[in-house]
């Protein structure tokens, strides 16, 4: 089983881990150059999960998973409930602060993947905003306000943002995804299911 990370500075694991985020970018290919090019995605046949640019004669990227794939959601060693024998032995563990080293065995949450599908970064809409973890709030004299931070730190220390398209805007750049640069990305669905 593969895992999958999310940033935990603007609790993006949490949000996953709640159902809130049910969608996910991840560059396919960015080179300026190439901008302007036709791009495609084949969904079956032998190159099944490629990505294509100049009306398919060029295969450019594979995709990291499969529709119907189930992918373990790495978390840090010390962020899972477990027992204290077992908390004292994987302490010493890389993984215990870096999920970069977990196995996705021990995971206890996974993801499966339901859909697949290529954009350039800009095009995303405001529904997948918010499959992408961005959340509303009503504050004072504003109708709607939107911000990606889902993490515990105070109301007032959020940035608020006027529309979900422009709070993505601003978390996909801190995930250096590289807004301007308007790259194709793969667009994940999952749905969790542990």
């Amino acid at each position: 089983m593969k895992k999958i990370m999310f940033n935990d500075q603007y609790g993006l694991t949490q949000a996953v881990l709640e159902g809130r985020k049910t969608q996910t970018r991840r560059i396919a290919y960015q080179e300026p150059f190439k901008y302007n090019c036709n791009s495609g995605f084949y969904t079956e046949g032998k190159d099944k999960g490629k990505l294509t640019i100049n009306d398919g004669n060029e295969i450019v990227a594979k995709s990291t998973y499969k529709i119907g794939e189930v992918v373990a959601v790495a978390q840090r060693y010390e962020d899972i409930p477990m027992e204290p024998s077992i908390r004292t032995i994987l302490c010493k563990h890389p993984g215990w602060n870096n999920k970069m080293f977990v196995t996705s065995k021990t995971m206890p949450h996974q993801i499966k993947i339901i859909n697949i599908r290529v954009q350039r970064l800009q095009d995303i809409s405001t529904d997948d905003c918010m499959d992408e973890g961005i959340f509303r709030s009503h504050i004072d004299g504003i109708d709607d306000a939107y911000s990606y931070d889902a993490t515990d730190d105070s109301f007032a220390k959020k940035r608020w943002y006027r529309t979900p398209i422009e709070a993505y805007k601003m978390l996909s750049c801190k995930l250096h995804l590289h807004w301007d640069s308007n790259p194709l990305v793969f667009v994940y669905d999952f749905v969790l299911v542990k």
